[in-house]
């Protein structure tokens, strides 16, 4: 376009609403890239106006991941579909044990979906990746018929890059390890189902949504190759997250229920929606698998970082060729934690 072009009349951010023609590559369009997306997001990247962002990368193992985002409601206690997106999208990354550098972000926006509602997320993406970081460097937004799409859809890519010689993998679990984790589990779930069923508590649950690259990078500095691999327990949980790492690791494990940290206002949510906390979803937790004799110093590590202050040692890695991961529940007795046969709380991430 050229400069001395107007892009046409202002959007009205308050009132508007998203058209057809704001997805036609004309002025339109233009004017919603300029006045929501690149208003939210500045940056030299974003500025230099080009369908792609160049970038110089430091020395080291490069990490790629991208994932897409379909939550309802948009809106919840403690966060959004946009900080959701960028927190989730660093997080693959840095369960690497890499250091992420750029993001790029792409929208499917149904015709109909308000302004206001675009320019929050977007606005809550741009703070969330200013706090970590992370710029979002490159995007795309396409404008779907009403009806075709529910809102808005958000998928992420993220790049990064990891210490030479550093290779976290889910295959890596050996038995005699320990298993950590950095906090409560369930809050996130429980946020998003709470605000979708209009259902209130006496204590707010929050969704622990956080980027959690900088605690990552503690415990790395901290315990380097004694860390076997790293998982966010997102969709499915605790025990997705658990029976993963069994079966690429052909190990079994044992965790103690006793151990796992639940907050009393999600222990009784849970109980009142039928949940069971195991498999719900968090956005701000890690699982940490790592050599027995390191798990004491690490755990201090992590409890010592504002991410980390609720870290547990839940359970161990075990010899099992059947890949069971086991529970001994508070009353001392045993159970099988299973994989999710269905789906408890859907498009929740």
């Amino acid at each position: 376009m050229n400069k001395h072009e107007p892009m046409g009349r202002k959007l009205d951010l308050r009132n508007g609403r998203v058209d057809l023609s704001h997805g036609s590559g004309g002025r339109a369009m233009a004017r919603l890239i300029a006045d929501v997306f690149h208003a939210a997001f500045d940056n030299d990247w974003l500025r230099a106006g080009n369908d792609q962002a160049a970038f110089d990368i430091a020395a080291g193992r490069m990490v790629m991941t991208t994932d897409g985002y379909v939550v309802s409601p948009l809106f919840f206690p403690g966060g959004d579909i946009g900080k959701l997106s960028v927190h989730g999208t660093i997080n693959d990354i840095a369960m690497a044990g890499a250091r992420p550098l750029h993001m790029s972000a792409s929208f499917i926006i149904e015709e109909g979906f308000p302004l206001a509602d675009l320019c929050r997320i977007a606005q809550s993406m741009g703070e969330a990746s200013r706090a970590a970081g992370v710029p979002i460097i490159t995007g795309d937004t396409k404008v779907v018929e009403r009806g075709k799409a529910d809102g808005v859809f958000v998928s992420t890519a993220c790049v990064g890059v990891a210490p030479a010689g550093l290779e976290l993998s889910g295959d890596k679990a050996r038995p005699g390890d320990t298993i950590l984790l950095s906090g409560s589990i369930g809050d996130h779930g429980v946020a998003v189902m709470s605000k979708r069923e209009n259902l209130s508590f006496e204590t707010e649950v929050l969704s622990d949504t956080a980027a959690l690259h900088e605690l990552v990078a503690v415990m790395v500095e901290a315990a380097g190759p004694a860390i076997r691999l790293m998982r966010d327990p997102t969709r499915g949980g605790l025990a997705a997250t658990l029976n993963e790492i069994a079966h690429q690791s052909k190990v079994g494990a044992h965790v103690e229920e006793s151990a796992i940290p639940v907050a009393p206002q999600v222990a009784a949510a849970c109980e009142l929606l039928g949940l069971d906390p195991l498999f719900v979803a968090n956005e701000g937790k890690l699982v940490a698998v790592v050599a027995a004799e390191a798990a004491d110093s690490l755990l201090a590590v992590m409890r010592a970082h504002p991410l980390g202050r609720g870290s547990a040692r839940i359970g161990e890695i075990v010899a099992d060729e059947h890949g069971f991961v086991q529970m001994t529940t508070r009353f001392g007795g045993g159970r099988i934690v299973d994989w999710l046969s269905g789906e408890q709380l859907p498009r929740i991430c």
